[in-house]
This record gives structure tokens, sequence and C-alpha cells, in this order.
């Protein structure tokens, strides 16, 4: 029944074989070294099940979320024994980690027993209740690009809350040693091009940055009916109706983000923090502050999700309701078997770190790129462990024997967040990191993304369609201006320098990235409610961020572009936040954190166009820098070339409320009677002449 680890090692396209813990290092079981602090290494019970009756799935996952929450209590458990809380007497062993195995015994006794009812009893279960203390390492911080500081300035405790060993506001992390300067990273090898079959086109949805605050710490794929089964928050795009308690004709009758209302997909992943003292409203609630996600909650600058071709021939549909998990959230005691973790900055994205935060130079901005399993089985739309239903393809764009190539899901989030001064620990300008369970330390190796097909059947067949026919549609289509897909070779793909404004497609044809600022960012709050409040920022406006040193917008910068020679290539569109309605955030049962209104990112078409004709879309989507393919092993994507797309206008600032209307409205009325006056004296003014 377990089996898992010969499936998941076949079926799975592992990122340990490259790339890999350059930083922190690995021991010689393959696990990042935890730096800065000790914590607590469970084995992942879920991730061995390759195999669970559909009538014992139920009980699995509510035990498996049990183990989650046993973890999760111990290492609080051992963050107020570091502290001094429990050195009266006995031992870690004795106060935590005994207890804890109880509990997991327990627990991993009834998912056999479940199994055991509606199949065949499981074997080795019970070595997997054991969980290990493992000590902190020390290291030296790294230096930030241009700070003019060196390693070991700035002693004592900074105003952000930071200590200068970079414990974190949560006190569990992030350590300065998780960030390296993406200037001194080498660049990546092209990948080998496609072949002559490569199904080439590119299909884009925009859904929007999550501007209208939609977050909650359930995870509807791997603890469907749990509350705060993720122990951290997520930004969710697209699906409106995500929480742990949608079922799939919740999923399929809900509101959606996304400028095609045939996309109702669910597209998440966590949230970024500033750690910049802020008391969110989630300070005191599950998944936030109480299991260490401390900090403001940023909005991303950009989001883009585009589905791109295989680089070894034609792409078939994703079945409905399809779920794929893409990274591990626990890969930092896990080891990096299932990781797929990839950091970069505008401007230098043929330059990827898998364990590593990136600090930025002035005028480039943090992005993160996840490229989605593209092979399917077949016949499941999810596994028992979430993994062995679909499958990484080869760098030559080949599947795992018995699996098809499905549209590959390319998502990439652009944040406008300064380079972290790592040198005081994140005293001067704050330490960023993604939520993550709080025995994680919120590694950079723990990033991972969430995908749902809610696709309507018709779409998913243009989709298909356009993309094996070399097209480009969807929303990046739908713009002005917008060409057809060029026949880019694999690895082409890197970015213009920051600053520099503008793409340049393969074909020669360039596209103006507009600068511009931020979204609006969560406000600050004080209670400590199970709730998160956003606020409207400056609507257009770059958000001033904590600390100096705060990167510029893109276009300010002139850095000669990094990799002489580099073809550059265009990235899909992404959307702009507008003002942002105050959002109520809540991880209670069988309530989604939503807007209160109904402003969406974008309005309803009725009709959209999904071909390459180029026509005005209600609302249209913002360029972005291209992100490098890149596969797990650091290599290219599986469909081995960058989805292309064509210069664009900027967004049309999501729907507000009456008020905000009217706050528009008043200044161009104002200004329609002093013109209606002028016109007045000077006529009468005329006829007094005359």
């Amino acid at each position: 029944m377990l089996g898992g680890a010969g499936i998941v090692a076949a079926n799975v396209y592992a990122s340990a074989s490259e790339g890999w813990g350059d930083g922190s290092g690995t021991d010689a079981a393959g696990h990042v070294l935890s730096t800065g602090m000790p914590t607590i290494d469970c084995p992942d019970v879920g991730s061995r099940l390759t195999a669970v009756p559909d009538a014992a799935r139920a009980d699995v996952d509510h035990e498996l979320a049990l183990l989650d929450q046993q973890t999760a209590e111990a290492y609080r458990q051992l963050q107020r024994w570091s502290q001094g809380d429990g050195r009266g007497g006995g031992s870690e062993a004795d106060a935590i980690m005994n207890p804890l195995k109880e509990k997991r015994s327990a627990s991993v006794g009834r998912i056999a027993d479940a199994i055991d009812r509606a199949g065949q009893r499981p074997q080795g279960l019970d070595a997997l209740a054991a969980c290990t203390l493992r000590p902190g390492e020390s290291a030296q911080p790294p230096a930030s690009p241009g700070d003019g500081t060196q390693p070991g300035e700035g002693e004592g405790q900074g105003q952000n809350g930071q200590s200068p060993n970079g414990a974190g506001q949560g006190g569990n992390g992030p350590v300065v040693s998780d960030y390296a300067d993406i200037t001194a990273v080498p660049p990546q090898a092209p990948a080998p091009p496609p072949q002559a079959d490569a199904s080439r086109g590119t299909f884009t949805s925009d859904c929007g940055v999550n501007a209208n605050g939609l977050f909650n710490s359930d995870n509807v794929i791997v603890a469907p009916g749990v509350s705060n089964g993720a122990h951290h928050f997520h930004d969710y795009v697209g699906n409106q109706s995500n929480n742990a308690f949608a079922s799939d004709e919740d999923l399929a009758n809900a509101d959606t983000s996304c400028v095609d209302r045939g996309d109702r997909s669910t597209y998440y992943w966590p949230v970024l923090r500033l750690q910049d003292g802020t008391r969110e409203r989630d300070a005191g609630a599950p998944g936030g502050g109480t299991e260490g996600n401390a900090g403001r909650i940023v909005t991303p600058r950009q989001v883009t999700l585009t589905f791109v071709g295989n680089a070894r021939g034609k792409v078939t549909a994703m079945p409905r309701l399809l779920r794929i998990i893409t990274g591990d959230a626990k890969a930092f005691v896990n080891g990096p078997g299932n990781a797929n973790a990839s950091w970069s900055c505008t401007g230098y994205e043929d330059r990827q770190l898998k364990d590593k935060y990136p600090l930025c130079p002035q005028g480039s901005d943090v992005v993160r790129t996840f490229r989605f399993q593209s092979c399917w089985d077949g016949r499941n739309i999810d596994s028992a462990n979430h993994r062995t239903h679909v499958a990484f393809a080869a760098e030559d764009g080949s599947c795992p024997a018995g699996f098809q190539p499905i549209p590959q899901l390319v998502q990439r989030i652009v944040y406008d967040v300064p380079a972290p001064s790592v040198a005081d620990g994140g005293r001067t300008v704050p330490l960023f990191a993604v939520d993550s369970f709080p025995e994680q330390l919120h590694k950079p190796v723990t990033d991972h993304g969430d995908f749902i097909n809610v696709f309507d059947e018709d779409l998913m067949r243009e989709m298909v369609d356009c993309i094996n026919s070399g097209r480009t549609c969807g929303a990046s289509a739908d713009a002005p201006g917008a060409t057809a897909a060029p026949t880019a070779s694999a690895g082409s793909a890197a970015t213009a320098a920051p600053g520099a404004g503008a793409t340049e497609e393969p074909g020669g044809s360039t596209g103006t990235e507009p600068s511009g600022g931020t979204g609006t960012e969560p406000s600050v709050g004080t209670g400590t409610e199970p709730s998160v409040g956003t606020g409207t920022g400056p609507g257009g406006g770059s958000a001033a961020e904590p600390g100096e040193g705060g990167s510029t917008a893109p276009g300010a910068n002139t850095t000669d572009e990094p990799g002489e020679g580099a073809t550059v290539a265009p990235a899909p569109s992404a959307s702009r936040p507008g003002g942002a309605p105050r959002t109520d955030v809540t991880t209670a049962p069988a309530r989604t954190t939503k807007q209160d209104t109904d402003a969406r990112t974008g309005p309803a078409r009725t009709a959209p166009s999904r071909s390459t004709a180029a026509h005005p879309a209600p609302a249209q989507s913002a360029p972005a820098s291209a992100a490098p393919g890149s596969s797990p092993s650091g290599q290219a994507g599986a469909a081995g070339y960058t989805p292309p797309v064509a210069a664009q206008p900027e967004p049309q600032a999501a729907g507000g409320g009456l008020a905000e209307t009217g706050a528009h409205l008043w200044p161009a009325a104002i200004g329609t009677l002093l013109a209606l006056s002028g016109l007045f004296m000077f006529l009468r003014a005329r006829h007094m002449r005359y």
C-alpha cells in the first residue's frame, strides 16, 4: 500500500539534482540545514500514502491535518523552551518530543485503521510517528547589492523587531542567511530547443492580484473540511469561494476575479509579508501571528497566469476539477524531492534561486515563478498524496509512461519590496518572507502554488486549440496590438535590465513595460480577532515601504542587462490593483475572506474573444518582464521556451464603491462649473466692451 517512495521518484521530476543547498547547505539526508534556530522534523505521512480508498479519504484527511496541528503545537512548545521557560528541569525529549510521538502514534494508528476498514492495511506507518529535534546552525549574512555594509554590522535590536541574526518578527525566521544577492547568481544554461511538432501557443488568463484581499489559512486540496489546515495564509485569485469547506459544486458556481468569466479556476499561494513590525488583524489568529506568520501582507504588483504547450508535441485538455500542487510546503524538513521554488528579480530572471530569497538591485522587483506539472495520468483528478496523478515533463517534453501532456500553468508573481538590510538583520529595511508552517521557519524553499481547474469545457477546448495551433490567446490577445506567438527556441528567454522599461520579443519587436506603483497593502490592525483587514492604499502611486533604500519603480534605473547576448522575451499579461475595498478575513468554518462588495478585478465578458485578433478588452493587463523557463532541475521548463506577448496598455482600475466613484466625479464637476463661469465672464466682458 505504501510503496510511495518508488512511485513518487518515478512520477515527480525532482529538483534535488542541481542548484540546491549552495547557501544553507544540506545534510547527508538531503535536508536543508536549519540555519539560525532549532526546529522539529517530523516525517510527512501524507506524502507516503500513494493509495487511499475513497471510503477512507475523509478520515485520513482529518488525521493528516491533526498531525500538522500536533507538530505546530510542539514547535510552539520548543520556542518557549528555547526562550528559557522550560529550563527548570527535564529535557526537550521529556517535555516535547516524547508526548509528540505518543500523539502522532495514535493518529497514525487511526489512519491505518481507516484504510484497513476500506481496503488493505498499509504497512510501515508506525515508523513515521517519531520526530527528531534539529538544532540550528549559525551562518554569516550575505551582503545586500550596493548597501555598502559588511556582514556583522548593526548590532542591537532593530526598529522592526528584528535581531541582528534575523530571528524574524514571529520568532521563527527568516534569518539573514536565507537571502542571496541575485547579481551574484550565475545565469542558467539554455534548455534544448523544442522539437518540430511542439505546441508553441500560449493562453493567458487575467485574474487580478487579489486586490480585494481574499485570504484564509485553509487548503481545500490537502485538508478539505478542516479550518486552518494550512497553518499559513494564502492569496487567492480566480475562484472567490475557495475555503476548506467548498465542494466541487461550490467551486463550479462561484464568482471569479478573472476577466474571462469562463475561468472559475482557483489559483492560490502563500502570502508574502514584510516583517516591519506591523500588527496585522490576524496577529492573534490561527494561521497568522499565533503560528509565527507576522508582519504586513503585501499585495502583488503583478500576477501572470499563462498556460503554455509542450516541447515535444500536442497537449490534451485538462480534466475539469483537476487539482495540482507544485512545490512542497514542508520542503525544509522533507528535503528538496518535491520542492519547486523559484525566486528571482525583474531584469535577472535568467538567474533563479531555489532555497534563497533574492536581494534585488534598486529598481528591480522580487519575482516568484511557479511552473506546474504538465503531464497527467489520463484518469484521476487527484491522488492520495496529491502528486502521483500528475508529473513534470522531461526537458525534451516527454512524459512518463502512461502520462499525457496537458497545458502547463506558468504562474509569475511580482512584488515591489526593497532589498532587506541583511547586515543588521532587517533593522533598517525589513525582511520579507512567505507564510509557512511554523516549524518550516519561513524558508524560501517551502514556496508552493495550488491550482484547481474550473475552466468551462468550451474555454478549455479553445485553450488547447490555441496552444496546439501556435497562437497567442486569452487576456493578452485581447489587448490592442497583440501578435501571434513567435517560434522562440528553448531557453532563449532573458529579461530586460531593471529599469530598462522595455521588453523585446524574439522577433525583434519592442514593448514598453509601464512603470507604476504597487497596489494596496493590508491596513494595520490592532485587534486580535481571527480576521485580517485590508485598507485602500494610494491608488496607483507607489506605497512607501518602511526603512531606507526602498526600490524605485521599473524605469528609474538604467543598469545594463545581465547576461550579454541573451535573447529577450516578454512575459504574459499581468494585473495591478487599484484601490482595494476593506476586507474582513476569517478562518471560521464555512466562510472565506472576501470583498464586502461585488467589485472585481475585471468586468464580465459575455462573449470574450480568445483568438489573436486584436481588439479592446474591458480590463487590460500590463506586460511584465519575462521569466525564463525553469523546471525543478534548474533548466528551462517543459515547454522549452518563454510565453510571448506584445506590448499592452495599462490596466483599468478595478471598480470601487459608490463613495470612491463620487470622489472621482467631484473634481470633474467642479472643473465644469469653473469652465462655464469663465465662459460667462468672457462673453459679458466682450459685450460690455463692444
